[in-house]
């Protein structure tokens, strides 16, 4: 694929990330991007392999699937308003076509679940799960995280990135292979750089082959960019970092028990992105471990 392509798309993933709550028509996008509405849209699709006004709608249902978990406050006439849904029902009909319930019932069944919704039919319906066994697991988790995490709340700096943005679970090594391919001869590897996985879905309410994350390297010094490489940041704010060293298939037990350990501690989620700052290279490490410090932007 084109590596301006893939930057101008870039840019306008992030646009629509600011703006899910305003008018956001083909002709508005692909101004940002700098192309015309028909060549933006085929290669939109060739990217995402999706149109852009099924993202745009999914982007809208998701970040209300958040809301209902992360709000208890707002409300669904709330979420109607502020993502420009005609109506109620039109909102519930795609929220339902999407996770197969209501956003009440969504609501409801997720509150107090810790796992991401890994099992889905073909609607993006879950799969419901034996009581006992789910209690059960969530006991042995807690355990689980109280052995291998070193949980801190910390206030962290600002740190700017050069990133690669990927798209769903599959040949993600890729994404970090870029990132390393480009920045070795450029000398910014060294002792106080570090490799970054943002998240910007949740695992929660996103299907795996949609998930987006930005693979990036932390910058001490201004740089160009060209081609697929962008330049972002992570904003200084207060985190819940878990210091794990674990095996790259104990992530998701990682995150999950992380997220239990935020709510049974009474802290709130803040409307940014998760992420991961890596310490090592887990193939040096004797027992083939990552060292990781996983961190929950709070409020």
């Amino acid at each position: 694929m084109n590596e301006e392509y893939i930057k101008r798309i870039n840019t306008v993933f992030e646009y629509i990330d600011d703006n899910l709550d305003s008018e956001l028509s083909l002709e508005t996008i692909a101004k940002i991007a700098f192309y015309s509405p028909y060549h933006f849209h085929r290669i939109f699709k060739i990217i995402t392999n999706e149109t852009l006004n099924n993202y745009i709608t999914r982007r809208r249902i998701e970040k209300s699937a958040a809301l209902l978990l992360h709000k208890k406050e707002i409300t669904i006439s709330d979420l109607v308003t502020q993502f420009g849904f005609t109506s109620i029902s039109t909102f519930t009909r795609a929220f339902k076509n999407y996770y197969g319930e209501s956003p009440t019932s969504f609501r409801k069944s997720n509150s107090l679940k810790f796992s991401k919704i890994s099992q889905i039919d073909s609607k993006n319906s879950q799969i419901e799960t034996n009581y006992d066994t789910y209690i059960c697991n969530i006991i042995n988790l807690k355990k689980w995280t109280i052995m291998n995490a070193n949980i801190e709340i910390k206030e962290l700096s600002k740190l700017d990135l050069a990133y690669v943005t990927h798209i769903g679970v599959k040949r993600l090594e890729n994404a970090f292979n870029t990132i390393l391919k480009w920045a070795t001869p450029k000398n910014l590897l060294d002792d106080n750089s570090k490799i970054i996985r943002i998240f910007h879905d949740s695992f929660k309410i996103t299907t795996p082959d949609k998930i987006r994350m930005s693979i990036g390297i932390t910058l001490n010094q201004p740089i160009e960019v060209e081609g697929e490489i962008g330049l972002t940041q992570i904003e200084k704010g207060k985190y819940i970092v878990g210091r794990y060293e674990i095996e790259p298939n104990d992530f998701e037990k990682a995150w999950t028990g992380l997220f239990i350990w935020m709510n049974e501690n009474g802290y709130k989620k803040a409307d940014t992105n998760p992420f991961e700052i890596y310490h090592n290279n887990f193939i040096n490490h004797p027992d083939k471990k990552c060292i990781v410090d996983l961190c929950i932007p709070v409020e």
